[in-house]
């Protein structure tokens, strides 16, 4: 059964949109996002349960108790929208089956829900929004790792019942699911295991092996998103880990490192509302109060949130958001209809007479000038700039000799941008296109013009891998993009009509797609729907004001569409999914900072949009969040 937004959170009246801005923009109130941590040992063993609201940053208050100080309890969470369940764990001296209840809505004191199959701790704690359970921990004997797995049905109360096995007995280990499947990941025998296993919730039966950690290891944590498992620190033996890492929990596979957190430890836990994922506690060895924030979209450095009420260790999370109940709108879910929605441009890699690292930014559908959005790591330009619905990324670039660093912004948070990786090669004066999946960076100068055509996935950060080669060694290139298709075109190294196409899903080399209206290079202004794209100004060698297009979905010669308001080349183009915006250049006798902008639907010349800060040239294109290339994507 699909989980809809909780409109008794979110009084007032609401169109689509604004449903989806909230929820991608991670602040749709959903039952009320609430994570609680539980428990735990601080220089005893503790009853206390925090709380925090993850759409607002800072220290835990006291939402209640458990009924008796409890530690080494699951570390993930097992709740529903409405209930937090909080399984087994050691109560001095013995490991116990007991569990304990909370009501999200209701702050105050657990109450008694039933008993879980074997007595234990340390184990993974999983749930969907009808059943939750615990797969393996440590019940004590010899040995002391448990393989068991069993479950309860959550808006009941009552005892829990045998699901099956993991495919090896642990303790020490860590879960996260979506609504359909949980996996099991790491964990100690005592040997630290980088096993990752998996099942599907709503049936019964043994797990079965999903791939790897890149390291072995016991106390790290999980939460996760509807399609996406992260875990986070642990202890691999010889020191406690800052790593963050995940898998797609919906195919099998090994985990890929994509951050750490803000402080080395094991035996914290986690939670998240989907959007957010929140690292509680643990041990740096000493105990630790620290609660860490990381987006499990994205990755990166985690950053501070706040603090728990006490210094502890081995608690246990529960959520009445994560990534197991997100059926529905909260926050992780592809876009419910067919419109990409986006309305920012970005333009980075700017050059006023020398690079500079500001970005100018402006809303494509309204006219006016353009504001400051933020830095870059480093003044360079020159470089292709393309966007996925929540990042923007500009491949490269010169500073003044060709790079290969990729920078990225967040489109929600006006600021600085951060590292992403790198290019497979040093390049600028490059064309760049991109779905919501993929960025591909289109040839450019090495310094040489090269026929390299590489690509990264928008929704992760590292460095690119190859993808194929374009039709010859250019640059000075542009690129559009459907959510399919990817065409890259024009150029120098010789000045060329060649027009190339690419399926962004597969890798390999240009298909030929046709030939613009007039060759030139030094040209830009890449703007398209999710059907017809156009390219705009450049220089054959005198400047153009000529700008063309093409059907995407088609093979065929570009048709004319119009002319500029000036000639110039290096032309900044951007768009939405209907307007397409040509921002600067290099004309005569200078650099200019005219905005421009055309129907894409329509033919006609480009009408005056408004003016960036400054005068610029150097730069294919804008970073923009709502162009065709990210409709149906």
């Amino acid at each position: 059964m699909a989980n809809y937004p909780q409109l008794d959170n979110a009084s007032g009246v609401w169109n689509l949109r604004e449903v989806y801005d909230a929820v991608m923009g991670g602040y749709w109130p959903n039952a009320n996002a609430v994570s609680l941590f539980c428990g735990g040992q601080t220089s005893a063993t503790t009853s206390v349960i925090d709380k925090n609201i993850f759409s607002t940053s800072g220290n835990s208050t006291i939402f209640g108790n458990l009924s008796t100080a409890t530690q080494s309890l699951t570390n993930s969470t097992v709740s529903s929208f409405t209930r937090g369940l909080i399984p087994g764990g050691y109560i001095s001296p013995a490991y116990t089956n007991k569990i304990e209840y909370v009501t999200f809505s209701t702050e105050g004191n657990a109450a008694d829900f039933g008993d879980i199959t074997v007595a234990r701790a340390t184990g993974a704690g999983f749930s969907n929004s009808v059943r939750g359970g615990v797969g393996g921990g440590d019940k004590g004997g010899s040995p002391d790792e448990s393989n068991v797995i069993d479950y309860v049905t959550i808006v009941s109360t009552g005892n829990a019942t045998d699901f099956g096995d993991l495919t090896a007995a642990r303790f020490s280990i860590t879960g996260a699911c979506s609504p359909t499947r949980a996996v099991f990941a790491g964990g100690g025998t005592p040997s630290k295991l980088n096993t990752i296993d998996f099942i599907e919730i709503s049936t019964t039966g043994n797990a079965v092996d999903f791939g790897d950690l890149t390291s072995g290891r016991t106390g790290a944590s999980g939460c996760s998103s509807s399609t996406r498992a992260c875990f986070s620190g642990g202890n691999d033996g010889s020191s406690n880990l800052t790593n963050i890492e995940f898998v797609t929990i919906a195919s099998q596979g090994n985990a890929i490192d994509f951050g750490d957190m803000s402080v080395a430890r094991n035996t914290q836990v986690s939670s998240s509302n989907s959007v957010k994922g929140l690292n509680a506690g643990g041990a740096t060895p000493s105990q630790s109060d620290v609660i860490d924030q990381f987006i499990i979209a994205n990755g990166g450095t985690a950053t501070d949130f706040g603090d728990l009420t006490q210094q502890s260790s081995n608690k246990t999370p529960s959520s009445n958001s994560h990534g197991g109940l997100n059926d529905g709108y909260q926050g992780t879910r592809p876009i419910p209809f067919n419109e990409a929605g986006g309305d920012l441009a970005v333009l980075m890699g700017l050059n006023n007479g020398s690079y500079i690292s500001r970005m100018d930014t402006y809303s494509i559908s309204t006219t006016g000038n353009a504001n400051k959005f933020g830095d870059l790591t480093s003044s360079k330009g020159a470089a292709g700039n393309l966007g996925s619905k929540t990042r923007g990324l500009m491949m490269g670039g010169g500073s003044p000799g060709a790079t290969s660093p990729i920078d990225y912004i967040e489109f929600k948070t006006e600021g600085n941008a951060a590292d992403f990786g790198d290019l497979t090669q040093s390049t600028f004066v490059n064309g760049a296109m991109a779905n919501n999946t993929r960025g591909l960076s289109y040839a450019g100068a090495n310094p040489s013009a090269t026929n390299v055509v590489s690509y990264v996935t928008m929704s992760t950060l590292g460095n690119a891998a190859d993808f194929g080669d374009a039709s010859n060694s250019t640059n000075n290139t542009a690129g559009i993009s459907s959510n399919i298709r990817a065409i890259g075109t024009g150029g120098s190294g010789p000045i060329n009509t060649n027009i190339d196409y690419f399926t962004i899903s597969t890798t390999g080399d240009y298909t030929d797609f046709g030939d613009l209206t007039v060759a030139r290079t030094q040209l830009g202004g890449g703007v398209n729907s999710s059907t017809r794209g156009c390219f705009s100004g450049g220089a054959a060698p005198s400047l153009s004001d000529v700008i063309d297009y093409v059907t995407i979905a088609t093979t065929g010669n570009a048709t004319d569409f119009g002319n500029l308001q000036t000639a110039r080349s290096y032309v900044m183009g951007g768009s939405n999914s209907t307007r397409g915006v040509f921002n600067a250049g290099s004309a005569s006798p200078g650099n200019i900072n005219t905005i421009g902008f055309v129907t894409i639907a329509s033919t006609g010349n480009a009408s005056d949009f408004g003016d960036l800060i400054e005068s610029y040239f150097l730069g294919s294109s804008a970073a923009c969040n709502g162009h065709g290339g990210l409709v149906s994507g």
